[in-house]
Parts: structure tokens; C-alpha cells; sequence
């Protein structure tokens, strides 16, 4: 199982760009999604989290500018970045909790998923 993410790249200040994190394998059941952001210098911080059941959580910096979704059928996630800014420029991380699924007939839990990280840099 691992997850992958897409959707990175250059874009202007005020521009939007739309992340997206797919999770691969047999899987019953993901407890919650969430984007992750690290800066040059900086320490790993939350972006946002989606659980099971759709609620959310957005750090102070994004809200009311991102909007974290998922599809549960394509046990993917999405953050939609709007009004990006130049501090938004990082490296972004979805990660996965409590993940459930089966291969060849042998159940399986995984605590704690981390995909590959995309760049967004937002720069004029």
C-alpha cells in the first residue's frame, strides 16, 4: 500500500493550484486523510484533515483560501489551494491514519501513511 501524490507546480501569487493524494491497494477503510506542508528551514506542520465522516480542520494560515475533500470510493484526497500566497511555497505531504485493507486474503492495518511530497511554489 502507498499513496501518491500529484498536482504540484509553479504558480503566481492569488493563483490556485489542486493537490490530489491517491492511496493504492485493497482497502477497506481509511479513519482519516490529511495535507502536511514543509518549508525550506522549517518544521513539518498540518495543512489540513478530513476524518472518516467528512469533518475538518485547517490551520489558522489557510483558512477560508483551502478546502481539504475526499472520495472515499477512490480512497483519495484533494486540497484545493486558492489565493496562494508566497509563505504557501513548501513541499506538501498527504498522509493517511488507520488504514485497513486486505492482500491475498490476509487483512492488514497500517497506523500511519506518509506519500512521496509534491512542490508548490508560489513566486511571481
Amino acid at each position: 500500500v502507498q499513496l501518491q501524490a500529484s498536482g504540484g507546480g509553479l504558480v503566481q501569487p492569488g493563483g490556485s493550484l489542486r493537490l490530489s493524494c491517491a492511496a493504492s491497494g485493497n482497502i477497506f477503510r481509511i479513519n482519516a486523510m490529511a495535507w502536511y506542508r514543509q518549508a525550506p528551514g522549517k518544521q513539518r506542520e498540518l495543512v489540513a484533515d478530513i476524518n472518516s465522516g467528512g469533518s475538518t480542520v485547517y490551520a489558522d494560515s489557510v483558512k477560508g483560501r483551502f478546502t481539504i475533500s475526499r472520495d472515499n470510493a477512490r480512497n483519495t484526497v484533494y486540497l484545493q489551494m486558492n489565493s496562494l500566497k508566497p509563505e504557501d511555497t513548501a513541499v506538501y505531504f498527504c498522509n493517511a491514519e488507520g488504514v485497513q485493507g486486505e492482500t491475498y486474503g490476509s487483512n492488514w492495518y497500517r497506523r500511519d501513511l506518509w506519500g512521496q511530497g509534491t512542490q508548490v511554489t508560489v513566486s511571481s
